[in-house]
């Protein structure tokens, strides 16, 4: 499938993370994050990796300048010849706009779940303290309850900030962001909206007809 980039984005807790590793193996484009951009750039040494480093380390957020500097270095890999598919990435209309300059992006894909739904997932969550297998009360409990289904091991976890008001405190944040943005995209006619409160096969085979 040859394609330019696209854009992924979508609330946390809807399920990006498995689809954006879908998309990747269907299409072959590499997936591109700010977060990982970041840390390979302050672990190279790069001078806009020092950049970043010293925002990083003042507690500060990295300036969007900083952050299209680090997207022109990885645009230039090998692997990005063909497009990427960008993960998180633009967050805000001026985002978008700054990548629009150096990359053409052909599709944005929207996963979007009723925040109802994505706090239920998220404060639902728990974790195998020993193998890190990720559980939910109720969409994936373990069969034994209180005993790990990969190394029985009987102690979880629970994320801090797995409590509801953090996550609708997070989703109003993700809304005043991305709403905006999605309009944009939209006017663009380039944005594709997905209903991700779905069966995760049915999910991936929309976006991935979407992409073609």
């Amino acid at each position: 499938m040859a394609m330019d980039s696209i854009v992924l984005f979508g609330p946390p807790g809807a399920g990006k993370g498995t689809q954006a590793q879908r998309i990747t193996e269907s299409t072959g484009l590499p997936q591109v994050s700010t977060g990982d951009m970041l840390r390979a750039a302050v672990g190279s040494g790069t001078a806009v990796g020092l950049e970043a480093k010293r925002y990083m380390d003042a507690g500060k957020l990295v300036p969007d300048n900083v952050i299209i500097q680090l997207i022109i270095e990885r645009l230039k890999k090998d692997d990005a010849k063909g497009g990427v598919m960008f993960d998180g990435f633009p967050r805000t209309i001026p985002q978008a706009e700054a990548l629009s300059q150096i990359a053409y992006v052909s599709h944005v894909i929207s996963i979007n779940v009723p925040d109802a739904k994505i706090v239920e997932r998220i404060c639902g969550r728990f974790t195998c303290k020993t193998c890190g297998f990720v559980y939910h009360e109720v969409f994936n409990p373990p069969l034994v309850i209180g005993s790990c289904d990969h190394c029985n091991e009987t102690d979880f976890k629970k994320r801090a900030d797995d409590n509801e008001d953090t996550v609708i405190s997070r989703l109003e944040a993700y809304h005043n962001q991305t709403s905006p943005l999605a309009e944009w995209y939209k006017s663009k006619g380039i944005l594709c909206e997905i209903d991700g409160d779905r069966n995760i096969e049915e999910i991936t085979q929309d976006i991935l007809e979407a992409l073609n």
